[in-house]
């Protein structure tokens, strides 16, 4: 590898501070060195005067930041690989390269039940979990629990976002909004709960039910009508 004249000089300086720093062992290395090089020594003499000594060299700096960065990149390509195996799934790709135009099932049926292993593994509620819903837009998913509280998670990272509580009892269902705004939440409680997904607050509590409320659904607008939401 042919090095630039700027990246020369930045690692003979890196090489020079590291020595320096190791103390009297080292002096005559250091010394050789700036000999050999002592533009690029000499400038990193003055830097070192204007920074704090306590400070690990640069050298140290790159040298740990190496095993940092192929982690990362060991974490990403697994990341890559697990969702290439997603989509192939979904798109009725059979892993090697063929996919099947109806979607992975004879006669055009697109098949999406899910395979194990698992993407990722949510848990955070004390109780049973009673229902999910998945947001429309975002990797944001809604589950709702026995235990009462409402969480809200990032699926494609499996990473908890926000628990909202309001509900005194089981929570039985959930639902976003067509443009994902807002969240809707029934319970045994008898009330319908309308969430502010972007403020994690309840807006408005429906009463009126005798029973438990089972369900809940937003109604979707019609083809071409204008539907907006908070924000727009």
């Amino acid at each position: 590898m042919v090095l630039t004249d700027k990246q020369r000089s930045d690692l003979h300086a890196g090489i020079y501070d590291y020595l320096v720093s190791r103390g009297p062992e080292f002096a005559q290395c250091a010394e050789a060195l700036t000999q050999a090089d002592p533009v690029s020594c000499s400038a990193n003499n003055g830097k070192r005067a204007s920074t704090s000594t306590s400070s690990a060299p640069i050298l140290e700096k790159k040298w740990t930041a190496v095993p940092r960065l192929q982690r990362r990149v060991l974490e990403l390509e697994r990341q890559m690989a697990t969702n290439a195996k997603i989509h192939a799934h979904r798109s009725g790709n059979d892993g090697r390269g063929s996919a099947n135009p109806g979607g992975g099932m004879p006669g055009g049926e697109r098949r999406m039940l899910p395979r194990p292993p698992a993407g990722h593994t949510l848990q955070s509620h004390s109780a049973v979990v009673t229902t999910v819903a998945l947001h429309p837009v975002y990797t944001m998913a809604a589950s709702g629990s026995e235990d009462g509280t409402i969480k809200l998670w990032d699926h494609e990272s499996g990473e908890y976002l926000r628990t909202l509580k309001g509900h005194t009892n089981v929570v039985t269902c959930v639902d976003f909004s067509p443009k994902g705004g807002y969240l809707a939440s029934t319970s045994t409680d008898l009330s319908i709960k309308i969430w502010d997904i972007q403020e994690y607050k309840c807006v408005r509590t429906l009463r009126g039910h005798d029973h438990t409320i089972s369900a809940v659904r937003f109604v979707p607008p019609s083809i071409g009508a204008l539907y907006l939401e908070k924000g727009e």
